[in-house]
């Protein structure tokens, strides 16, 4: 039985291409394709896919907190990260998000399909490339050395909003689109300046971009 598989990818030219590979493969059937992480999170509770190929980078809501999303709904729906990034923070916010794998972009495809089949299976993947850089940060952590990021300050719902306002969108705008009040989410906004000590929109901006919350448009 081949394995039902949603992919969450914003550039539709590799979305294609990547669907071409799997259904090339005879072991996965694509039975949806989404834009954005919001819109893969609505997605998936529709199709009940068995997994979720999730880009980390997407506009309107980013990979990690979809991942976080799906994984709070308790549906058992598993989720690969797929990523530019190698670095630790971004690994290790993947897999506390809920994903069961993170395989980098510039991976054989080979690879990928064998996160789809360990994952499928029960298992954790990780490319083996990053498995120094997974081993190191879980030392440092286990030594208590981990040191929280001011991301780590934020709610959910908070890195939701900051996310769209550094995106460019208004306070109406993202009212709309988080089905909340305009006063909701401009107390979120003041909230989130509160505990980042940033207190402009292009400073929020930047510091979203910075930390992959968004991408530089």
């Amino acid at each position: 039985m081949s394995t039902r598989v949603l992919l969450a990818e914003d550039h539709a030219l590799v979305r294609s291409g990547i669907r071409s590979l799997l259904e090339a493969s005879k072991e996965v059937d694509v039975v949806g394709e989404a834009g954005t992480g919001r819109e893969a999170v609505e997605m998936a509770a529709q199709l009940k896919p068995d997994l979720v190929l999730m880009d980390l980078a997407m506009n309107d809501l980013n990979g990690i907190d979809a991942a976080r999303q799906l994984s709070a709904r308790g549906e058992g729906i598993n989720v690969i990260m797929l990523s530019m990034h190698a670095e630790e923070q971004y690994i290790y916010e993947a897999l506390k998000a809920g994903a069961k794998g993170y395989v980098l972009k510039s991976s054989a495809f080979k690879e990928l399909i064998t996160g789809i089949r360990e994952v499928v299976a029960g298992r954790t993947y990780v490319s083996p490339s990053l498995s120094n850089v997974v081993m190191n940060d879980y030392v440092r952590r286990a030594k208590g050395e981990h040191t929280p990021t001011e991301l780590d300050k934020l709610t959910t719902r908070e890195r939701e909003v900051l996310q769209l306002i550094a995106e460019g969108n208004s306070s109406a705008e993202v009212a709309q689109i988080l089905y909340i009040s305009v006063r909701t989410v401009d107390t979120h906004r003041h909230n989130i300046m509160e505990k980042l000590d940033i207190h402009s929109i292009a400073g929020l901006t930047k510091f979203a971009i910075k930390t992959g919350l968004c991408q530089l448009q």
